[in-house]
Order: C-alpha cells, then sequence, then structure tokens
C-alpha cells in the first residue's frame, strides 16, 4: 500500500501559485524534505513547511506507513525559488489548428467539423511556404481547392484573420484516478 501511495500524483504549484504539473507524492515529499518547497494545507491554504504539515495534516489525511511515524501524503505543494511559469508552447498540428481557427475557414467563413477541414498553406509549399503557425490557416475544400498553389491575392481571396501562434495555453491535464477537491479549486482559479 505504501508504494501505492507515494506513487500517486501531487499538484505541484509554482511560486506565484500557478499549477505547473502533477508529480508522485514521493517526490513532492522529497522536494518538501529539501526545503525546496511548503505544502497546501486542504482546508486554510496555509503554505507549511515539511515539519508543519506532520503536526497539523487533517486527520483524514491519506497515510504513508513509515519505519518511524506514519506521514500523511500532501495533496498540493508549492515550489519556493519558481519565480515563473515555463515556456509552454502549443503543438503544431491539424487539431490545434483547427481549434485556433476555431473550426472555421479563414476564407470564406464557414464553420465547419475538422474531418470537413484541410490545412491551408498561405505561400504554398510548392514555393517554399513552411508548415508553421503563420503560414498554415483552416479552409473549407472549395476554398483550399480554388486558391490551389497561388498566393491568396493571385486568386483573389482575402483571408478573415493573420495566421499566428494561438495565444491560449495548453491545459494542465489532471491524472486519471481520484481527483482531490483541493486541485479542483486550485485549477480553477488558476485557469
Amino acid at each position: 500500500m505504501t508504494g501505492m501511495i507515494v506513487d500517486q500524483p501531487a499538484l505541484v504549484l509554482n511560486r506565484g501559485w500557478q499549477p505547473i504539473k502533477f508529480l508522485p507524492i514521493g517526490t513532492c515529499i522529497a522536494t518538501l524534505l529539501r526545503d525546496m518547497a511548503c505544502v497546501i494545507h486542504p482546508e486554510t491554504f496555509e503554505p507549511l513547511s515539511f515539519e508543519a504539515w506532520l503536526e497539523r495534516a487533517p486527520e483524514d489525511s491519506r497515510m504513508i506507513k513509515t519505519s518511524g511515524r506514519p506521514v500523511p501524503a500532501p495533496d498540493v505543494i508549492v515550489l519556493k525559488e519558481y519565480g515563473k511559469m515555463p515556456p509552454m508552447k502549443i503543438g503544431f498540428n491539424r487539431s490545434t489548428l483547427f481549434r485556433r481557427d476555431e473550426h472555421t475557414c479563414q476564407y470564406c467563413g464557414v464553420q465547419l467539423p475538422g474531418s470537413e477541414l484541410q490545412i491551408e498553406h498561405v505561400m504554398p509549399r510548392s514555393r517554399g511556404g513552411p508548415t508553421t503557425w503563420e503560414n498554415t490557416v483552416a479552409a473549407c475544400d472549395r476554398c483550399n481547392s480554388y486558391k490551389a498553389d497561388r498566393l491568396p491575392a493571385e486568386a483573389g481571396m482575402t483571408l478573415r484573420t493573420k495566421p499566428s501562434a494561438p495565444r491560449w495555453k495548453p491545459g494542465l491535464r489532471i491524472p486519471q484516478g481520484a481527483v482531490r477537491p483541493l486541485w479542483v479549486k486550485l485549477l480553477k482559479q488558476g485557469a
């Protein structure tokens, strides 16, 4: 049972209390013992040192059996020396491109399911156009076929928006299994 609890996930917040990742509870405890983080009390939201957590953890905490005293498993820790969010990039693929363009053809404005959209290169690949956020848009079959290997101006077409990398951030995925109530509160707050 001990191995199971220490392998379960705990939410990690950066110094600014922004959710950044999930780590195994065992790794979080090692981080606490190195005085690199504090435990967030699930009821008071108070940051506690490891020693204070041992004394003040809620009675219904999951306990890790050790050769000494049982250790309450933290649900959330906050790092002490991490000032800002790590840069997060959105991976370029069909679904993220279509999401950026709101499943809308960037020439005629028709909204379609992803299965009926195509990735359209503003500067055609045949002319050296790269497959990047800044050179691709979602397009319906009709507009993509009509534009063909021409620039939009050559085809008499106008883009609805200038293509660029998306401004939204990738979401932090909650691991499968039991979701801790404190995670839900903190992830909503950090969104």
